[in-house]
């Protein structure tokens, strides 16, 4: 299998509100070769995007930071104790040019009481006309929708505490989300062919 990645540049960003839903979002295209295209585009193929996406993050932060699963929910955690986020039920969509997977925002200490129930992480994939024929293209991108963070906080140090996130919590957002679509160009070839996550039992 042939992959090779190309991380597209984030949307410029005039400065986040200081009220409201805030939306953050990382792209990259994704070019594999003509054979290896017609077989991952699945539903299989976007589940594995996700495990894919959690584990990076549990590596990545050396264990500190943990998936919980439960049958109607998702929760980050620290150290598998504190929650920080946690999602309901992923939503998957598929069809012929795109496919997603959706984890709406519940709550968490991450999330501010007004931001409750409000917001999503999304994983999409979408098919790219034209380029080279024989390395078809996907763009895969990484959206966090209408969050409302509560490190910003409310009043007179919604100011401070808006650059406050964007300089901690946004910043370390982009950097691990780059660096798990980075990531998957090391994807093993059994593992995009068998849904299998790297290092799953």
């Amino acid at each position: 299998m042939s992959v090779r990645i190309e991380l597209l540049p984030d949307p410029s960003r005039q400065g986040l509100e200081t009220s409201g839903g805030i939306t953050c979002e990382q792209e990259a295209l994704i070019k594999v070769d003509r054979e290896t295209f017609e077989e991952i585009w699945t539903p299989s193929t976007l589940e594995l995007l996700a495990r894919s996406y959690w584990d990076f993050i549990r590596r990545r932060t050396v264990g500190l930071i943990r998936i919980r699963y439960a049958p109607d929910s998702q929760t980050v955690t620290l150290l598998g104790r504190i929650p920080l986020l946690r999602f309901r039920s992923p939503e998957f969509s598929t069809g012929s040019e795109k496919a997603s997977i959706r984890w709406p925002i519940d709550r968490g200490l991450l999330v501010a009481r007004d931001g409750r129930g409000k917001g999503f992480l999304q994983i999409e994939a979408r098919r790219r006309d034209g380029g080279d024929p024989d390395f078809p293209s996907l763009a895969v991108t990484s959206t966090v929708s209408n969050f409302y963070p509560w490190i910003r906080g409310t009043g007179r140090f919604a100011r401070l505490g808006t650059w406050i996130y964007s300089q901690t919590q946004l910043r370390i957002h982009i950097a691990v989300t780059r660096g798990f679509l980075g990531s998957l160009t090391s994807i093993p070839d059994e593992v995009i062919r068998r849904g299998v996550t790297p290092g799953a039992v």
